[in-house]
């Protein structure tokens, strides 16, 4: 049964040091709802971050449990860190957009 989505974006912290520190943003849809106890979650499993010399994955990342923002409407909190690659990885923290905006 298909029951919602949120969409995301957001940048990743920095990383590494002096002329290598750098950050990568990213955008995307989330997966559909998982029930958990009285809440639910959605997954996220994005294949690339914007690209540098490099790109990061965010892969089976799991949103924190509904938070209401009023009228029926909610969004999800977001923090984790990204696959290794270029011998680092990048730590994130975001919310997701709200559900059906418009509806």
């Amino acid at each position: 049964m298909q029951t919602h989505v949120h969409e995301f974006e957001g940048s990743t912290k920095l990383a590494e040091q002096g002329a290598d520190r750098h950050n990568h943003r990213f955008a995307g849809v989330t997966g559909q709802v998982i029930r958990v106890g009285n809440s639910h979650v959605h997954e996220i499993d994005l294949t690339h971050t914007d690209f540098l010399n490099h790109f990061h994955n965010l892969r089976r990342i799991r949103t924190g449990p509904a938070i209401s923002v009023g009228n029926g409407k909610h969004v999800h909190f977001v923090s984790g860190s990204t696959t290794l690659n270029d011998g680092h990885v990048h730590q994130f923290n975001f919310a997701t957009l709200i559900q059906q905006p418009l509806v």
